[in-house]
């Protein structure tokens, strides 16, 4: 997947390895993790399938420059990866751990959730820079509708976030009722005894 995301940006521009890692960090960070390395070792290992190619470029009192550009047969890669169907791959491994957290302690449970949350509210408050970002870069959009996509990519992250981070917070609620529930039957099994005496 990181190889076409960096085909992509490739489409815009001629690029080099410093300048792809930037627009990477401005744009596809917001929903794709890459070290700095990934990205440089997948620029070689396109370059060696021939899915883009580099020139040296000199600079005046500068080093050179090696800058990437991407191939007709990168593109058709790019294009015949985008017009394969939509799929879901079922991997998440936020719901994996749901799925087994009543083997922690229901109030370190309720912490990870409330962490969740946080973290959620945090990445949807720190979207307005992918705001800025699509404003930044259209400008240098391949394609008149490039930004447009943009937009819906934000969009959708916006969406995600708010939904992860509204599902957090009920299960913080639900496991309130919980705690307070289970409480209550241990007090009332606490009277209970008392009550009747052995």
């Amino acid at each position: 997947m990181l190889k076409h995301g960096i085909l992509g940006l490739l489409r815009h521009r001629e690029m080099t390895g410093y300048e792809v890692m930037e627009v990477f960090r401005d744009s596809l960070s917001f929903f794709w993790t890459a070290q700095t390395s990934q990205i440089y070792r997948e620029l070689n290992n396109l370059e060696t399938r021939g899915f883009a190619t580099s020139r040296i470029e000199p600079q005046d009192g500068r080093p050179d420059r090696r800058v990437y550009a991407i191939t007709e047969v990168g593109r058709t890669e790019l294009q015949a990866w985008l017009a394969r169907p939509f799929t879901r791959q079922a991997r998440e491994p936020l719901l994996m751990k749901t799925f087994f957290m009543g083997a922690l302690a229901p109030e370190d449970a309720a912490q990870h959730f409330a962490e969740l949350e946080a973290f959620c509210q945090h990445f949807y408050e720190g979207l307005s820079a992918a705001d800025t970002a699509v404003t930044h870069y259209t400008p240098a959009a391949a394609h008149d509708l490039d930004p447009l996509f943009w937009e819906m990519t934000v969009d959708y992250g916006r969406r995600y976030t708010q939904m992860i981070a509204e599902w957090s917070h009920d299960c913080q609620v639900r496991l309130a009722q919980a705690r307070s529930l289970e409480e209550g039957s241990v007090r009332h099994r606490g009277e209970s005894s008392l009550a009747h005496p052995a």
